[in-house]
């Protein structure tokens, strides 16, 4: 992809976030999928790593390599004429600018970086640790004229045995990412606790994303908490197979 299209929809990315509260991103995993989201009127997708790897029969957290996950992702973000952002996981070991090259080349326009370090035992980067590396993100797409959009995520209410005991250091963390350069933060765990949603997006001024269910839950009540963006994680995925699964169990042998 040439890259003024690649700072055109970088720009869109951004225009959308500020037009929706929130802004609904399917989370595809291939062409199909990408087609079919785009085509049912969204106006901007994200391509989540757990989907994604399911559907090359790889693992997650980063059982792929970052240039078997570009390779993946190129002709998938090449088949639509929306604006894509891409789960990169906790960087694949690769410097920032390294990062945002490999993912402006292939035409990505937004990541999302998470702060469970998986090339390293899954511990988690301190607070100081992944702003930095959040901020270089920032530093290396200001470089490249390219105003990638992206989403701050921690796994600390994620990892947690009660996720309200971890509520300061996350709020902590999350200004910290925003402070960095993030346009969204991203809480993961916390999609079916109203308070501790209602206590993140007041902590912060850039939009907190949440995981969703496409069927299970509601986008009024994620309206209502502050929520100004909205990814599916693998659950697009789960829903489906499990539609797949009721449609063709009449006909098993």
């Amino acid at each position: 992809m040439d890259i003024r299209t690649t700072v055109e929809r970088a720009q869109r990315i951004k225009q959308l976030h500020a037009k929706y509260k929130p802004l609904v991103l399917p989370t595809v995993w291939d062409v199909w999928s990408a087609r079919t989201a785009a085509g049912a009127g969204f106006p901007a997708l994200t391509i989540g790593s757990h989907p994604l790897a399911d559907s090359r029969g790889a693992e997650d957290h980063e059982g792929q390599t970052f240039e078997e996950v570009l390779a993946a992702v190129r002709p998938i973000i090449a088949a639509v004429d929306v604006p894509v952002s891409v789960d990169l996981e906790s960087g694949y070991g690769q410097e920032p600018a390294d990062l945002i090259a490999g993912l402006t080349e292939v035409g990505g326009v937004g990541l999302n970086v998470e702060d469970t370090v998986h090339s390293d035992g899954g511990r988690l980067r301190t607070t100081k640790e992944h702003a930095s590396y959040i901020a270089g993100l920032r530093a290396a797409a200001d470089d490249a004229g390219i105003p990638v959009w992206i989403n701050g995520r921690t796994d600390l209410f994620l990892h947690a045995d009660d996720a309200s005991t971890v509520l300061d250091e996350a709020i902590e963390r999350l200004r910290a990412l925003e402070q960095a350069g993030a346009d969204s933060v991203y809480p993961v765990g916390i999609q079916d606790n109203d308070d501790l949603l209602t206590a993140v997006t007041g902590a912060v001024s850039v939009p907190v994303n949440s995981t969703a269910h496409p069927v299970k839950h509601d986008l009024e009540r994620f309206r209502r908490l502050g929520v100004g963006r909205i990814t599916y994680g693998p659950l697009l995925q789960l829903a489906l197979s499990d539609t797949m699964k009721g449609m063709l169990g009449p006909w098993a042998p």
